[in-house]
Formats: C-alpha cells, sequence, structure tokens
C-alpha cells in the first residue's frame, strides 16, 4: 500500500470519527446517561460492571442503556446525511 493509498484511508477514517463525535453529541443531549456509558464502554474500555461502579448504577440498567445507546447510535450512522437529501 503506497503512503497516498494509507492518507486516502485515514482520510475516510476522520469522518467516521467525526460522524461518531457528532451522533454522540446528539445523543447526548437526548440521553446524557446513555452518551455517557457510550464513552466509558467504547472510548474507555471499561465493562459493563465497571461503568456501574463509576456512575453508581446497576449492571443491568448499564446493560440495558448500552443496548438502547448501541442500537441509536447505528440508525444515526446508518441514515443518510441531511446534506444529501437536499
Amino acid at each position: 500500500m503506497s503512503l497516498q493509498e494509507n492518507l486516502i484511508l485515514r482520510e475516510d477514517r476522520i469522518e467516521d470519527v467525526m460522524a461518531v463525535d457528532e451522533a454522540l453529541a446528539r445523543l447526548e443531549v437526548l440521553d446524557p446517561r446513555q452518551a455517557r456509558i457510550v464513552e466509558l464502554r467504547f472510548f474507555s474500555g471499561l465493562t459493563i460492571e465497571e461503568v456501574a461502579e463509576v456512575m453508581q448504577v446497576s449492571a443491568p440498567t448499564v446493560k440495558r442503556e448500552w443496548t438502547s445507546a448501541k442500537a441509536w447510535l447505528h440508525r444515526e450512522l446508518s441514515a443518510p446525511s441531511q446534506q444529501t437529501q437536499a
């Protein structure tokens, strides 16, 4: 793989990371607890039990909120952008 091909791939990843960041910001407005769980699980790599301890909630609550947040993010990231619909 050439350097230029590698840079193109990295640019694609930057767009993905930006899309996740924007979706997470929208989730934080809708449900701050779910957004915090995503941050702790996805970015910090904490387990369900560790997140529960940090947030002082039960592990089943974290698991339920994590499942809901993942589904919401999937829908957000899979939906066509507003720019392509215009």
